[in-house]
């Protein structure tokens, strides 16, 4: 399931993202229910989205978490398109913006990329949202300086710098998603990981009896034990994903480091209009 953000009215999208509209809601009269803010329907989405994935999310269940109709909802947030786009922001304000002060950009970035992995896993529903547009919030905003600030001494041209950037979080973001439908695919499919590995490896040498001379390459690595797991505790193909995104993104940063090394020194990147 791919959902798009930005669907909605664009003007009271984004008024409602960045609380351009700084009028209070009347109170309540007295014997009257109190009213409902903005965050609290959020708030209550996402944690619809954190359990049943976007599929179980619609303005009738997030008024019945809130002990509301989904009608009443609508006096707040036009609708669920823009109600999708304020999830996808205020969510986001859980990835650290504020790393520690080090001149040693790699470890730094290496951290936040660790931390931005471990909230695409609490939160796999984002992995459904496309990235062919954007929000345009705060919290996306924030996010993008933070990584872009990371990497600002690094003296790479600015085009370089964003495209750096941009291939750093679709890296992320693809190995994070194949966790997340991994840790999916059992209940789904009513198959564990391992007995969908097993039944269908098995039968590779009944099938292509010739595999090792068609595929040598892929045969020479399986005898030197490329595909081994340490740890058993956790299937396979999660601990081949983390295995690929602590690996991949150490020779990610090491194709940084080589590429600064080729920058001639100079201002560095021009800042705050890279975006997207």
């Amino acid at each position: 399931m791919v959902v798009f953000v930005g669907q909605g009215d664009a003007r009271r999208s984004m008024t409602l993202l960045w609380r351009a509209d700084r009028t209070e809601p009347a109170p309540a009269r007295p014997g009257r229910r109190p009213g409902l803010t903005v965050d609290e329907i959020v708030d209550a989405a996402i944690a619809l989205a954190d359990t049943g994935g976007m599929a179980a999310l619609s303005m009738n269940a997030v008024g019945e978490r809130l002990g509301r109709t989904g009608m009443a909802l609508y006096t707040y947030v036009p609708g669920k398109a823009e109600l999708v786009d304020l999830m996808y922001d205020r969510v986001l304000a859980e990835v650290p913006t504020d790393p520690p002060a080090s001149d040693d950009w790699r470890a730094t970035l290496t951290t936040w990329s660790e931390s931005l992995w471990e909230f695409y896993l609490r939160h796999p529903w984002m992995l459904q949202i496309s990235h062919a547009r954007a929000v345009l919030g705060p919290n996306e905003y924030t996010m993008l300086e933070t990584v872009v600030r990371i990497l600002s001494g690094s003296n790479l041209p600015a085009p370089v710098l964003m495209r750096v950037v941009n291939s750093l979080l679709h890296f992320v973001r693809g190995v994070a998603r194949t966790i997340a439908e991994t840790r999916q695919a059992p209940g789904v499919t009513g198959v564990s990981d391992d007995q969908w590995w097993y039944a269908r490896s098995a039968l590779l040498d009944e099938v292509t009896p010739d595999f090792a001379e068609r595929f040598p390459t892929i045969s020479r690595l399986a005898e030197e034990r490329a595909f081994e797991m340490a740890d058993e505790s956790v299937p396979y193909l999660e601990q081949e994903a983390r295995e690929t995104f602590h690996i991949g993104l150490s020779v990610f940063l090491d194709g940084i480091e080589a590429r600064i090394r080729r920058t001639p020194a100079g201002p560095g990147p021009a800042g705050p209009e890279a975006g997207r």
